[in-house]
């Protein structure tokens, strides 16, 4: 169940709260936990986490990042699946990665649970894109579809299985089409 907290805090009050599982997000003021993921869900976000990391990160080209909070524009939100160009993820002062992530991805995933709403999971790639995310997916594994989000262009369905889907541009090696995506469903 998703818990919506009724009084509103600020940013900064929230960021000081524990964290929560699942993660609770900060959203126009208010604390709005995601639902528990469920096996479909979690089949697809690790595969895919997977597959995204084995072409990109050797070669720092980028990194894919499960349940990444990041903090941008008012909201701090935790994509399923966060990727980022390997000269955006911030570092602290050892040269290491950061803990706080305060940029938006370059490219947002959100993979649906029966219980999310598709319209919150929207709303929050289109606030992405507002602070430069190049892409954002919607994957819906009950109708087998992707909605494929791109700043100042029409949203793209794709749920055909031999469409190939599209990637950000530094992803110019990814190669999966819905077939394959949907195909680690099955057992």
């Amino acid at each position: 169940m998703v818990r919506v907290q009724s009084k509103l805090l600020t940013l900064e009050e929230f960021l000081k709260r524990p964290e929560t599982k699942p993660a609770s997000e900060y959203i126009d003021g208010k604390i709005i936990q995601k639902p528990m993921p469920q096996g479909k869900h979690s089949r697809i976000q690790g595969e895919l986490l997977a597959t995204i990391n084995s072409l990109v990160k050797l070669q720092k080209i980028a990194c894919a990042f499960p349940e990444l909070r990041c903090t941008f524009g008012d909201r701090s939100t935790v994509p399923d699946i966060s990727v980022f160009a390997w000269d955006r993820i911030p570092c602290d002062e050892n040269g290491e990665i950061a803990n706080a992530f305060p940029l938006a991805p370059d490219w947002t995933i959100e993979i649906l649970s029966p219980s999310q709403s598709h319209t919150k999971v929207t709303k929050n790639i289109l606030h992405c894109l507002k602070y430069g995310t190049q892409m954002g997916w919607s994957i819906d594994p009950d109708e087998k579809a992707v909605f494929v989000y791109r700043s100042k262009q029409e949203t793209e369905v794709f749920d055909r299985p031999d469409m190939l889907l599209p990637a950000p541009s530094f992803m110019s090696v990814f190669n999966l089409t819905i077939d394959d995506l949907f195909s680690w469903l099955l057992l």
